[in-house]
């Protein structure tokens, strides 16, 4: 057996065969987005080193950074301790998000209001 083939039988996927992953910056912690991988875009991504999700709404694998040129490179996957969450870290190139910030979690409930807490990267277009 294969690293990826001992850990795809520790995943739990859900009915769908997905697993919810999380990426994170690897050398600062960042958590930079969540997304959803089967086992065939965790094979992709362990094989080649780039990271592949599995988009639900066109049920195609979504390879991060294929058009925008934003890559994600795998540095370390791990897996918790339940086996139903994937912790990727990442190398990222560029801004991680859709709308052309870090990290898709740029929204943030302070003082009883969601606030915008971080704004796009600059040089990039949304």
């Amino acid at each position: 057996m294969t690293a990826s083939d001992d850990l795809l039988a520790e995943v739990r996927f859900d009915a769908r065969g997905l697993v919810p992953a999380i990426a994170q910056q690897h050398d600062s912690g960042e958590v930079l987005m969540m997304a959803w991988m089967n086992a065939d875009s965790i094979r992709e991504t362990l094989a080649t080193g780039r990271v592949c999700y599995w988009s639900r709404s066109r049920q195609a694998f979504w390879r991060k950074g294929e058009s925008s040129g934003h890559v994600q490179r795998l540095v370390e996957l791990r897996l918790d301790c339940d086996g139903d969450t994937l912790l990727l870290l990442v190398d990222q190139t560029g801004p991680a998000c859709h709308t052309d910030r870090r990290s898709c979690f740029y929204r943030a409930v302070r003082d009883d209001v969601l606030a915008t807490i971080a704004e796009p990267v600059a040089g990039t277009e949304a």
